[in-house]
């Protein structure tokens, strides 16, 4: 089975999220895909990061009507922080009737030769990339195991969700309906 892998840290999941995920699996060759929760992000601090159960059981909940969308906690168990790189070949060791495909922003495109093994990860698993706005022009862009996918130009984030939450502001339409009843019941980001 062909499945992409749709790292995050998903602090909360919301549309924009489930629009990508759900258009790589039904426009393009991926059979499924699969939210890598991660734990800890390299390159990202760990202030505002709900609990990474909390994060799975929301994505979880996201997905729960969609059959090609899965939810994975497999890096929890990873050495911290944890890299894709080492996800990706832990993954194939583990599941290897499956290929893996990378799926990152457009925006992450330039800055990916900063990432671990890049030349690996390229070689022998390979990216669809989504448009994001105002994404950099990458060298990569050229590259034969880079292919864009059209999907939604989306600009939705975490951090705006979760500041309207601390300002009780609505996140209505933001996020599904199951995932802010539980945001708001736990009171999550108060």
């Amino acid at each position: 089975m062909k499945i992409g892998l749709f790292f995050g840290s998903f602090n909360p999941i919301h549309i924009g999220h489930l629009i990508i995920a759900n258009t790589m699996a039904t426009t393009t060759d991926l059979e499924q895909v699969w939210f890598v929760v991660s734990p800890q992000n390299p390159f990202k601090k760990n202030k505002s990061l709900l609990h990474e159960f909390d994060r799975i059981d929301l994505v979880e909940r996201a997905i729960a009507d969609n059959s090609k969308l899965k939810a994975t906690d497999f890096e929890f168990s990873m050495p911290r922080p944890s890299f894709t790189i080492d996800t990706l070949i832990r993954l194939q060791e583990k599941y290897p009737q499956h290929q893996f495909k990378l799926i990152i922003g457009g925006d992450n495109l330039a800055q990916f030769p900063n990432w671990k093994n890049y030349e690996q990860i390229l070689e022998y698993y390979g990216l669809y990339v989504y448009p994001r706005p105002n994404s950099a022009p990458s060298p990569l862009e050229q590259h034969p195991n880079v292919r864009f996918v059209q999907a939604p130009l989306l600009d939705i984030s975490a951090t705006f969700i979760r500041e309207c939450i601390k300002n009780n502001r609505s996140i209505r339409y933001m996020v599904p309906d199951v995932v802010g009843e539980m945001i708001e019941r736990k009171k999550f980001y108060v």
